[in-house]
């Protein structure tokens, strides 16, 4: 899209498309937990700007190391971004418990905690999205 592959586009973009969602919670979170702590809030905008650093700095790979499969882009960002949520999920558990009961009736398969994990793979697969169609994937980014 913009022409040469580059690693420091990637990470830029990525960076900017994860703002954005994390601007959306920091935004949208009070609505439905009206006692949010704000460093929650301050949390969730920064995680998601991480998540798109992450991201951005992980085109570099279009081959697993390890294992020598290809990882296209949107198996790339899906992956980190449910992985990074699943962890995310596991250290702020009772908040999300809160925002999902909050959101849906308490109880509900929909207030599950663990749908944050989801959420984090579709936010991770626009986030790439966008990342690879701005700054290119693969090692040439890098600039060897």
């Amino acid at each position: 899209m913009f022409g040469n592959p580059s690693l420091a586009t990637r990470i830029a973009v990525g960076k900017a498309v994860g703002l954005g969602f994390g601007l959306a919670g920091f935004l949208i979170l009070p609505y439905f937990l009206r006692d949010a702590d704000p460093l929650l809030r301050w949390g969730f905008m920064l995680w998601y700007m991480t998540l798109g650093a992450l991201i951005g700095v992980a085109g570099v790979l279009d081959r697993h190391p390890a294992l020598d499969l290809p990882l296209p882009w949107w198996l790339r960002g899906s992956l980190i971004g449910a992985w990074m949520n699943f962890v995310l999920t596991l250290l702020i558990y009772d908040q999300l418990a809160a925002f999902g009961a909050a959101m849906f009736r308490p109880g509900s398969l929909l207030a599950a905690p663990f749908w944050f994990v989801a959420e984090g793979a579709v936010i991770g697969l626009v986030i790439a999205y966008a990342a690879t169609a701005a700054g290119g994937e693969g090692p040439e980014t890098a600039g060897r």
